[in-house]
């Protein structure tokens, strides 16, 4: 389901123009994308968290005026300090056009053992139907043994979703975690202590 961004276009610029805007809890946003002329937006403020929150790849419809494009969010600009929602960029999408995205990945299940799963990539750049861009990538370890590892190629990808890396980079590695030998003499001041 796509869901709809109420906008409209603003006419002030600068840091000033963007601080009364978030004053009156609004958001300066920016629709750019096919060669047409940027649009400078204005967006409710909540109602934009709320569309951007879960899934950074999300499929928008932006209604201008009474007019809805459809977007992708291309980048969230948030506070240092507050992590609060500065900018946001859409970018303009058409049904059937392919999007490059970064796409999360989450691991699944239990390894063998006393191994453990680490992620040696948060994210991957996908090749995505714009209205099929998934919000991750699940690696399932169950069973697997200490030493292995999970490449890109051995990812499970959904229909039309195409991995631009190399096919032997390391997405997931599964390896008991190293017990910390105790230091020297710590038994020995623990018994002079009593």
């Amino acid at each position: 389901m796509v869901e709809v961004l109420k906008a409209s276009v603003r006419s002030e610029f600068g840091k000033g123009a963007a601080r009364r805007l978030r004053r009156e809890e609004k958001l300066p946003g920016v629709l750019y994308g096919h060669g047409e002329n940027p649009v400078h937006l204005e967006l409710d403020y909540h109602s934009t968290f709320m569309a951007v929150r879960g899934n950074a790849n999300a499929l928008l419809s932006i209604e201008i005026d009474g007019e809805k494009e459809l977007a992708i969010v291309k980048d969230v600009q948030r506070n240092a300090l507050s992590r609060l929602i500065e900018h946001v960029d859409f970018l303009r999408v058409k049904k059937g056009e392919k999007v490059d995205a970064e796409i999360p990945v989450v691991i699944e299940g239990e390894p063998a053992g006393e191994a453990a799963a680490t992620l040696e990539m948060l994210q991957v750049m996908a090749k995505a139907d714009a209205t099929a861009i998934p919000e991750q990538i699940v690696v399932n370890v169950d069973g697997l043994e200490d030493g292995k590892h999970v490449t890109v190629a051995d990812l499970v990808l959904p229909e039309g979703v195409e991995v631009e890396l190399d096919p032997e980079a390391v997405v997931v590695v599964i390896a008991v975690p190293a017990m910390e030998a105790p230091e020297e003499g710590t038994e020995d001041e623990a018994a002079d202590a009593e």
